[in-house]
């Protein structure tokens, strides 16, 4: 596992680190500090310990062997202990500590100390096609790439249960959705919406609930760090862009799970949207690990003219439009080229699944599963590109 998560930099002092169950962050922390204080909340016991005394976790950081780092897993089980936490880092500025966290709903709010910044925020996310030796692209559009899912025996049965780990024991036990029925019919609505312009009231209306109700359900999705959504790049606009965000699963094969299945379902879209996400989910992890001075945006106009995504900011300036399709066409290049008229700056990339590199005027195009094995941490977009 540590070799597999070689694109994550810790830093050298005290920091959070966020990512879904299932991203390996236990595991990838227990390899690299074999002779932590390891606190895991997990653990029913300890868990009931520190609920009522989370006084007892100084107790236990002074009284034991292993003082550094002093590894707390899921903090947001007790946020209480982040008192505990900043009262020993006032008293030993060389303790360093690393806490994790599936969930950032209560670290965000109830006015839990979040030590004043003194920790870092770091996030962890499904692996990057460079940390998977044996990367097959048809593979990782049927499971995603969460560690917890590529390791099992049973990809497909594992993901389901997945899911249910997270209704029953984040949202239902966690009270926030008084009715896991209408969060389930949610999801599965929520997942028609993977990797398109996300539209509240059009869910709202599929899942006959209020409004509000589906804006907080999003709220929860994104605060168990389940789902996101993509902005509209909109400087110096020159056209009228859009205004609503699009969305996204945190991976590929979580959607493929949620997605139900019919007649009338045509399995080309439900795998163009499993590529765009895919890719998405990646950009996320790059900009994460290595291009922290960039976001990720897509860009559409009024008039329909759309880019996938944008990647801007100190560290680049992207245009990238996914195409699950084998052959590249002249009207697949009509958003790149419209973007490029607006923003001649950019670096316009087009990524399909055909297995030739191509440059069409100024348009690199791409095969998916080179441009994916390819985007590592320190690398370019265009990484490989011939």
């Amino acid at each position: 596992m540590e070799t597999l998560r070689r694109f994550f930099k810790e830093p050298n002092q005290s920091y959070f680190l966020l990512g879904p169950r299932g991203t390996g962050k236990s595991t990838m922390l227990i390899t690299r500090h074999p002779n932590a204080l390891y606190v895991d909340l997990l653990q029913p016991e300890l868990y009931r310990r520190m609920v009522a005394r989370p006084e007892a976790l100084s107790e236990l950081a002074l009284g034991s062997p292993r003082k550094n780092p002093v590894i707390i897993d899921e903090i947001q089980r007790v946020p209480e202990l982040l008192n505990a936490v900043h009262h020993l880092m006032e008293g030993d500025k060389n303790r360093r500590f690393i806490l994790t966290g599936s969930s950032a709903r209560k670290l965000r709010r109830g006015g839990v100390n979040l030590l004043a910044g003194r920790a870092l925020h770091r996030t962890l996310h499904p692996f990057m096609a460079a940390e998977v030796p044996q990367f097959d692209l048809k593979k990782a559009l049927q499971i995603g790439m969460l560690p917890l899912i590529l390791a099992s025996p049973d990809p497909e049965s594992a993901l389901q249960a997945y899911i249910h780990l997270y209704l029953k024991e984040e949202v239902q036990v966690e009270g926030w959705a008084r009715n896991v029925g209408h969060f389930a019919r949610f999801l599965e609505v929520a997942s028609f919406s993977h990797g398109a312009v996300l539209s509240v009231a059009n869910v709202a209306r599929e899942c006959e609930l209020e409004r509000k109700t589906v804006e907080g359900y999003l709220g929860v999705l994104e605060d168990l760090l389940l789902a996101f959504r993509v902005p509209v790049f909109s400087k110096r606009a020159v056209r009228a862009t859009a205004v609503h965000p699009k969305f996204y699963f945190f991976d590929t094969g979580v959607y493929r799970a949620l997605r139900p299945r019919g007649p009338l379902d045509r399995a080309q879209e439900i795998e163009g949207c499993a590529f765009e996400g895919l890719v998405a989910q990646h950009l996320k992890a790059w900009i994460a690990y290595g291009k922290g001075d960039c976001t990720l945006y897509y860009w559409r106009t009024r008039h329909g003219l759309e880019v996938d995504f944008v990647v801007y900011g100190a560290g680049g300036f992207w245009a990238v439009e996914v195409k699950n399709s084998t052959k590249v066409r002249q009207a697949d290049l009509s958003g790149l080229r419209a973007f490029v008229a607006d923003y001649p700056e950019c670096r316009p990339l087009l990524i399909y699944r055909g297995r030739e590199h191509l440059m069409i005027g100024d348009i690199s195009c791409m095969p998916g599963e080179e441009f994916l094995r390819g985007l590592k941490a320190s690398s370019d977009l265009l990484v490989g590109f011939r």
